[in-house]
């Protein structure tokens, strides 16, 4: 097969049927940089899953003088009820789950809140007001639930938290955010494909007398197609390269420039790194797409 004969082909059919690689290129553009997007922000919430899985906490808050909890009715947590809490903690069952304890007394945490609110507050709160109140870092955030079931109920025990769950709307959000990219960039993938199938369709059309000289002339069919395919891929490839310079640009301006400077509380953004590893990713699935739209669509208009 001759290979400038098919690019000089390929080439004439881009030209004839510009307006129409426009419509490829942008549509194949916007369709994934929807899918780019989608794989950062799933990236995004991975490391940011990561990153606080390692940090979050089992808070174990025991009972104060104004604990309304059903197992304070006794008033403030009692010695013994301390010492039950931490035998429970340093038992076989529990303790290979815990990476690190910290016991933090009513006047650390009376320094803690002065500390955070500002010394306004040093008349308002009390000590007595706080609670003593055991914190836990797991080795598997995901047994949390084992600490929660473990303690709720207990006596001189208030409230068991997982600070991991304050979190969880903010995944969720993010999450459906990540579907709703994913479904519009399944939309307009499909609307690329089938665009590239009547792209090649009308250039086979233009064409037709060509092509039933070259049937004439003995070509073989990959010969044929060959070029038609061609055209779909170039387009797309276009469109593919376009929409990973949209992502770089979107993570270069929006997420160093814009984001890491104003959202303090998340420390882990995705960067350029990993918008390098999407660009390749974005292409291959430009020039899969078209290569099999095109191919198809010029296999069922050749045998029709």
């Amino acid at each position: 097969m001759r290979v400038g004969l098919v690019l000089s082909e390929a080439l004439t059919g881009l030209r004839r049927n510009a307006s129409m690689v426009v419509s490829v290129v942008l549509v194949t553009f916007v369709s994934l940089t929807f899918v780019g997007a989608a794989i950062l922000m799933q990236m995004q919430i991975g490391q940011m899953k990561d990153y606080w899985a390692d940090r979050a906490q089992v808070a174990i808050y025991m009972c104060t003088a104004i604990s309304q909890a059903p197992t304070c009715t006794d008033g403030v947590a009692t010695d013994d009820q301390l010492a039950e809490v931490q035998t429970k903690l340093d038992s076989p069952a529990l303790a290979p789950l815990i990476r690190d304890l910290r016991f933090e007394d009513r006047e650390q945490a009376y320094a803690n809140v002065i500390e955070l609110l500002g010394e306004d507050y040093a008349s308002v709160i009390t000590p007595e007001q706080l609670n003593e109140t055991y914190w836990i870092n797991l080795v598997d955030q995901s047994q949390s639930d084992v600490i929660v079931e473990a303690f709720t109920g207990m006596k001189g025990v208030e409230e068991v938290k997982d600070q991991l769950q304050y979190l969880e709307p903010l995944f969720s959000a993010l999450t459906v955010a990540t579907y709703i990219a994913v479904g519009i960039a399944a939309l307009m993938l499909v609307a690329a494909v089938l665009l590239i199938a009547t792209t090649i369709r009308l250039s086979a059309y233009a064409r037709r007398r060509e092509l039933g000289i070259m049937r004439l002339v003995g070509a073989s069919n990959r010969f044929i197609q060959t070029p038609f395919i061609l055209e779909g891929v170039f387009a797309a490839l276009l469109g593919s390269i376009l929409a990973g310079a949209a992502v770089l640009a979107g993570v270069h301006f929006g997420v160093d420039q814009y984001l890491r400077q104003r959202v303090d509380f998340v420390t882990t953004w995705v960067g350029i790194s990993e918008a390098w590893i999407v660009v390749p990713i974005l292409i291959l699935i430009g020039v899969l797409l078209a290569a099999l739209s095109a191919g198809f669509a010029i296999r069922r208009w050749l045998r029709a």
